[in-house]
């Protein structure tokens, strides 16, 4: 006997949810990158630790793969009414916007606070500024992450990497709403029960396989072949998972099963590293990474839909701010430790002062300025208000965030 699905809600407030809450993990996460010992970044604290690498590990297995994941859910209800070239112009500014405002704006004041702590940059932020945007004169290679180029995206390299997939999914719209297309899938949104904890693994072992030994990660957008070939794969997955509503109750029924195979995934793999003389790899290390990217992702999302499924009173808020929060975060915490630093406040009091200065920077700058000006919205990723208080009301806000450089600063394991 056939059931009749039921309609694809308007709305999915989990992915919502989801989208603000893991962007409130990449500013502890960014954070965190200043006191986690032996990770290249910006800046570097003298209080630097060694125990924060494993649950930096942790994380970092999993927290892109999870934003990109989210991002292919959006394009999925997104592409329900727009065609290849209206989604390229809408993503095009919505992404590319910022990015160049980003680069030109926000930046500048982390590469110049990384140079003159490297010692190749002059004091005097004025001066570095006019030499950085006229990308004259070249600098030399290690001042900052990108120094190489003359200008840098850091933190901002989400937001072609995110543009690049969308643009091969719009550009291929026709391919995936063909027969050939919707088989795919179905046969995807079909996996129940082992295999939908299994089988979506299994490509992003052959890719590491294939390509992680040889493309280390960059975060260079044409040379970052391993991973592109992982964050593009599970953006797929989520742009096939979009509106159909059978995986998403399969991962909520699933939720606790893949909360303990992620635990033990990851508990086996900690086991063998600590127990090796050197990082240990092989076959055996790449699936246990892999696998345990997907059950955690499967756990977060079967967990979310669950739980947060519902219209949160502070979700229209976080929808429009998360954007912006997430292009000002990393230059608010250069910023914060510029101003802590030379405080000497210890190893607790002062992160606990730069995450809050970080996230009341955030907000004073989005629901001061930004949201409130329509020539700003823009350069931050919203759209303009209309007239209309009620039009206003519902506007909604897709992209959003994380993280840094050029050159990786935080090993995925």
């Amino acid at each position: 006997m056939s059931t009749t699905p039921a309609p694809p809600p308007d709305r999915r407030h989990d992915i919502d949810a989801l989208r603000a809450l893991a962007f409130l993990l990449v500013i502890l996460y960014h954070v965190a990158m200043y006191y986690v010992a032996d990770w290249p970044w910006h800046l570097k604290s003298p209080h630097a630790a060694e125990w924060l690498q494993w649950p930096m590990r942790v994380l970092n297995l999993w927290r892109m793969d999870l934003v990109f994941l989210v991002s292919g859910v959006s394009l999925g209800f997104l592409s329900r009414s727009q065609g290849t070239w209206s989604l390229l112009r809408s993503r095009g500014v919505r992404l590319m916007l910022p990015l160049a405002f980003g680069m030109a704006v926000v930046v500048p004041y982390q590469a110049y606070a990384q140079g003159v702590a490297s010692g190749l940059v002059a004091p005097g932020f004025g001066a570095f500024l006019l030499r950085y945007l006229s990308m004259g004169d070249p600098w030399p290679k290690a001042a900052f992450d990108g120094a190489e180029f003359g200008i840098t995206w850091n933190h901002l390299w989400y937001l072609p990497y995110l543009f690049s997939y969308t643009a091969l999914i719009a550009l291929t719209l026709p391919l995936w709403r063909s027969p050939a297309g919707q088989w795919m899938r179905r046969r995807f949104n079909g996996l129940r029960g082992w295999k939908l904890l299994l089988l979506p693994a299994l490509p992003l072992l052959v890719w590491t396989m294939l390509l992680a030994r040889h493309f280390p990660p960059t975060h260079n957008l044409v040379r970052d072949f391993h991973l592109h070939s992982i964050y593009f794969t599970v953006f797929l997955y989520g742009y096939w998972m979009g509106v159909d509503t059978g995986v998403w109750r399969e991962l909520e029924r699933l939720r606790r099963v893949s909360l303990a195979l992620a635990a033990a995934a990851i508990a086996t793999f900690i086991v063998l590293r600590l127990g090796a003389k050197g990082p240990p790899s092989g076959v055996p290390m790449d699936a246990l990474r892999m696998l345990y990217l997907w059950l955690a992702v499967a756990t977060i999302l079967g967990h979310g839909h669950r739980h947060l499924n519902r219209p949160w009173p502070w979700l229209r808020w976080a929808n429009e701010s998360v954007y912006p929060w997430y292009v000002l975060h990393q230059t608010l915490i250069i910023a914060g430790v510029a101003l802590l630093a030379p405080l000497a406040l210890g190893p607790v009091l002062e992160p606990a002062l730069l995450v809050a200065l970080t996230i009341v920077g955030c907000w004073l700058l989005n629901d001061g300025l930004i949201r409130r000006f329509n020539g700003l919205r823009p350069l931050f990723g919203l759209k303009r208000r209309r007239a209309s208080a009620k039009t206003a009301v519902t506007l909604r806000a897709e992209a959003l965030p994380p993280e840094p450089g050029w050159q990786s600063p935080s090993p995925r394991a």
